[in-house]
């Protein structure tokens, strides 16, 4: 079955033209039109984010292109698992491959309005050398207080103005009890959409709870998989132009701010570690340049954020510091490094917070596959393992998060009653890796599926209650774990 398409612009706008070859008026008007969108016109097709908000500041980001749609859908699926496109050749222009966005410099800046009163930026410059990305701080913000952004860019030859909007809310005072709504998902392959359109169902089901923030818990993009594989620095933007420009993800981050913490595949390859080769001629040190262009984050890729009195969140780096995968376990063997094992204990044990969350991109409790030697979960790193869960289950009122696995799941660890709850990825063409069948005695839940984990924060009668529920990707609940404070 033929997939919808995404019609480029210019894919219409070329067939206008041949179909009105013999009114000569109407065509001198389209190509002064078509002049102007090669040169002057600038689009903010791949959307923007905003990110790494707390109570008093946020960080936005976007990227200027070159044209209003991406280059539409053209190759077929495989029927399978992931549905890798067929027949894609990687060695076509990238400019013509499906999903591409072409970038445009130019300048940009945002507007931040609340009550009449503006916040302005500086004007920042949009540049090849950084794939046309900017991202914009913002300082000095009122606690809980909603923004209405403004967008508003200029080309290098004209002081035209385009623009695109959207809102965000600050956190909550630490000292105030507020209800929370935020939801997270993870690993997306551009290839496993669920419409030609708009592309994932989880996005636009998210959307609906009108959450105050999303997390992305990794895999945001998948160098190592066809359509195409990434093994330059170009092809690897390209996967990043091709996600980002789905018009789900484009609506969601107009009114939710997220967190992203990156995994193996939106770095460089599976399973990475510092020391473990380029992907063709993609190295490690580009894997993290192209991030650090596409994940607006301020410093240290390991944070914390509260979100009012009862819910502080941790987002932790799992590839940066870790040690090599297949060495033998020892104490010195790691997946966060000596200074973020010290930071997470001192900044978990500084906090009051009533709920405290571990968003992780790899698993902590798992169950996980015997075969496998890459998260917390598994023998390969056990001793760390066991320091962390001894750690987060002698906090009162701490879970996990995690990201990584190709199915939803709440589990209970064994030993310590550590409770992790397992996310699922954004569509179920990419679920896989578990057998359904095989429920085991820590599940407390398991769904071989994708969709997404929403977490409710809230007070009933003054008493703080977490509730967790798992979404399928239309939205509809199938599972939920409530906590009281």
């Amino acid at each position: 079955m033929k997939n919808k398409s995404r019609r480029g612009f210019f894919a219409k706008f070329g067939f206008g033209l041949a179909s009105l070859s013999i009114f000569p008026n109407l065509v001198t008007m389209a190509k002064k039109k078509l002049s102007k969108l090669s040169g002057d016109e600038i689009f903010f097709t791949t959307g923007f984010k905003t990110a790494e908000v707390d109570a008093h500041s946020a960080l936005l980001w976007t990227r200027l292109c070159a044209q209003p749609k991406p280059q539409p859908i053209r190759h077929q699926r495989e029927e399978t698992v992931f549905r890798h496109p067929i027949g894609f050749d990687d060695e076509m222009p990238i400019a013509e491959m499906d999903g591409a966005v072409k970038g445009v410099s130019g300048m940009v800046r945002a507007r931040l309005v609340q009550n009449g009163k503006s916040l302005v930026s500086d004007w920042y410059p949009a540049t090849e050398e950084n794939d046309f990305t900017v991202q914009i701080p913002f300082e000095n913000l009122k606690t809980d207080t909603g923004y209405q952004i403004t967008w508003e860019a200029k080309s290098e030859s004209t002081e035209e103005l385009f623009q695109s909007k959207g809102f965000f809310r600050t956190a909550p005072d630490p000292s105030l009890p507020k209800p929370i709504q935020l939801v997270t998902s993870t690993c997306q392959y551009f290839w496993s959409y669920d419409h030609a359109e708009r592309g994932f169902d989880t996005y636009d089901s998210m959307g609906k709870l009108k959450p105050d923030f999303f997390v992305h818990t990794g895999d945001y993009v998948y160098y190592d998989k066809p359509g195409p594989l990434a093994k330059n620095k170009a092809l690897a933007r390209h996967k990043w132009h091709a996600m980002d420009s789905w018009q789900a993800l484009v609506d969601f981050y107009k009114n939710t701010p997220i967190y992203m913490l990156k995994d193996d595949h939106d770095l460089l390859k599976d399973d990475v570690y510092p020391s473990s080769g380029t992907y063709g001629e993609l190295t490690f040190e580009d894997g993290l340049q192209i991030w650090k262009e596409n994940a607006p984050i301020r410093d240290k890729p390991y944070r914390t954020f509260r979100w009012g009195k009862d819910l502080q969140i941790w987002l932790v780096e799992g590839r940066e510091f870790r040690s090599p995968n297949p060495i033998p376990d020892s104490p010195d063997k790691t997946i966060w490094g000596r200074e973020q094992r010290r930071w997470f204990e001192k900044t978990v044990n500084d906090s009051d917070a009533t709920f405290k969350i571990l968003f992780s991109p790899t698993p902590v409790v798992g169950p996980d596959r015997e075969n496998k030697s890459d998260n917390h979960a598994n023998d390969s790193f056990e001793t760390e393992g066991n320091w962390l869960r001894d750690f987060l289950s002698a906090q009162k009122n701490t879970f996990v998060v995690n990201g990584d696995r190709h199915w939803q799941y709440v589990s209970v660890d064994k030993k310590t009653g550590l409770m992790e709850f397992g996310s699922g990825p954004v569509s179920d063409a990419h679920a896989q890796g578990w057998d359904q069948e095989d429920e085991r005695e820590e599940h407390r839940f398991l769904r071989v599926k994708g969709g997404f984990l929403g977490i409710k924060v809230e007070r009933k009668s003054g008493i703080p209650e977490i509730t967790f529920t798992h979404f399928d990707t239309l939205g509809n609940e199938v599972h939920e774990e409530k906590v009281r404070g």
